[in-house]
């Protein structure tokens, strides 16, 4: 078989984790590319650079291959997000913190995003359920700040928080769609303000610092 262009050369003996991050790299450049239901192991093997064998060592299959990529980068998008409300008490600077985290996210890491936000396999119960834990968990971050901060029930604050979830997701994916014709920062800051206009009219019912 003739190797691809971005096939890696074979032979190199790497310890597990170093080999299980360069196949999961490789996995997921061949996801991100051809979708789940048209990568083979083969391509992934072959652009990795190693047999199959070896790539079936650390995954037993596909699905469990693409479960893992899918763990590590909802894992990454929940951290970005749980930094941003962490990286201030100022609740205007938060907002724009936790929507900077999501056009971050859609930003880096080779298009991953795509495997969160627009995965073909939702139908897939366990896929199903890590895309949920991305919005649940996020969600509920948020929801937990609104409601600390104001008079809204914990049923209300939850809907806040999937709501500047959603808005955050998909204004960062429209951005990314269009190639980014408008600057990240600038961007936004855009979405920040709207978000801020809304929730900023609750009362708060604790003081400010």
């Amino acid at each position: 078989m003739t190797a691809t262009p971005d096939a890696k050369p074979r032979g190199t003996r790497l310890p597990r984790l170093a080999r299980r991050r360069q196949l999961l790299s490789a996995a997921q450049e061949v996801f991100v590319e051809n979708g789940y239901h048209a990568a083979a192991m083969d391509d992934i093997a072959e652009r990795a650079g190693v047999s199959k064998p070896v790539l079936y060592q650390h995954f037993p299959g596909k699905q469990e291959l693409y479960l893992a990529l899918l763990d590590l980068h909802v894992d990454d998008m929940i951290a970005r997000c749980r930094d941003a409300l962490a990286s201030t008490t100022d609740n205007k600077q938060r907002v724009q913190a936790a929507i900077g985290a999501f056009f971050d996210f859609v930003s880096n890491q080779g298009e991953a995003f795509r495997l969160v936000f627009e995965s073909d396999l939702r139908n897939v119960a366990p896929v199903r359920q890590r895309i949920e834990r991305n919005l649940r968990e996020s969600a509920e971050m948020i929801s937990q700040v609104i409601q600390e901060d104001t008079g809204c029930s914990s049923d209300e604050a939850r809907l806040l928080g999937v709501g500047m979830v959603g808005m955050a997701e998909v204004s960062a994916r429209y951005w990314i769609s269009s190639n980014g014709s408008i600057p990240k920062d600038a961007a936004t800051q855009l979405i920040a303000r709207l978000s801020w206009r809304g929730i900023s009219g609750f009362p708060r019912t604790t003081a400010e610092h």
